[in-house]
């Protein structure tokens, strides 16, 4: 057990969790813009092949991955778990034999990650899930074993990357509005399974919403909403207390004030 002192933990690198959420085309991806200066050190994990609006924008990136280079790319930003066992996913064994690799020794090094997108990863974690022994009974598919497995597979790797405390990790995601038999409608993260859009706010340090706001003046545009109560109810929520409700929508601005009290000695 080690004890940090507030001297050693003012000094510390911090970096943020964000889940960056929207309607399809609002330009959730066109934000990798914004990380001007961070982007010699930012990677994208483009899991939707949607990157055509940033196709001129420098940034090293790392493009169909499968469930299980996720799970790796989570280890190696996130760091071992010391309580799993030597054949599980996020084992200190595994770790050292991945991190030995050029590739994830290099990997490592980035600072700044943005993920495209976690709608995109839950499919493919559920995908790999309904493959599992664990997704049959008695020779057939069990999808609440699929279901239960998949939730168990997400929720770990977001707790993953969480813990990975030096770095920034942006991962975007679908919003859509869905209607109960009442005919009461809410605003959800499009993931596959109920269980890891409920506890995803919990495990992250930001949920902020990007969407059109009219102040008034007739003339939308677009907005980071960055909490509740909102005028709409979307999941917002703002771990660290420093943001407006309504900010810029630029990603690069937003981390500054979250980690470096508005930009001063931004990174």
């Amino acid at each position: 057990m080690q004890i940090i002192s507030v001297d050693q933990r003012a000094r510390e690198q911090r970096g943020v969790t964000i889940c960056l959420a929207g309607f399809p085309g609002i330009g959730k991806t066109s934000q990798v813009r914004t990380l001007r200066d961070r982007l010699p050190k930012a990677i994208m994990i483009d899991c939707e092949a949607g990157d055509l609006a940033i196709a001129d924008v420098s940034i090293d990136t790392i493009h169909g991955p499968s469930w299980e280079d996720l799970c790796d790319i989570g280890l190696i930003l996130g760091g071992p778990d010391s309580v799993q066992a030597s054949s599980e996913p996020y084992s200190q064994v595994r770790y050292n034999a991945l991190i030995a690799r050029p590739e994830y020794a290099r990997l490592a090094a980035y600072d700044t990650i943005f993920i495209d997108s976690l709608t995109e990863v839950s499919r493919r974690s559920f995908a790999f899930a309904e493959r599992q022994p664990e997704a049959f009974s008695h020779g057939r598919k069990d999808l609440r074993g699929a279901y239960g497995l998949h939730a168990r597979q997400m929720i770990s790797w977001l707790s993953r990357l969480q813990r990975g405390r030096t770095r920034n990790v942006i991962m975007t995601c679908v919003l859509e509005r869905t209607v109960d038999n009442l005919g009461t409608a809410t605003w959800e993260l499009q993931i596959e399974g109920a269980r890891t859009g409920r506890e995803l706010p919990a495990i992250i340090d930001e949920l902020i919403v990007l969407a059109f706001v009219n102040f008034g003046d007739g003339k939308p545009m677009r907005t980071f909403i960055t909490g509740q109560p909102n005028p709409w109810n979307y999941p917002s929520k703002d771990r660290s207390g420093r943001l407006d409700l309504y900010e810029k929508p630029d990603l690069g601005t937003l981390l500054d004030k979250l980690i470096n009290h508005g930009g001063e000695n931004a990174h």
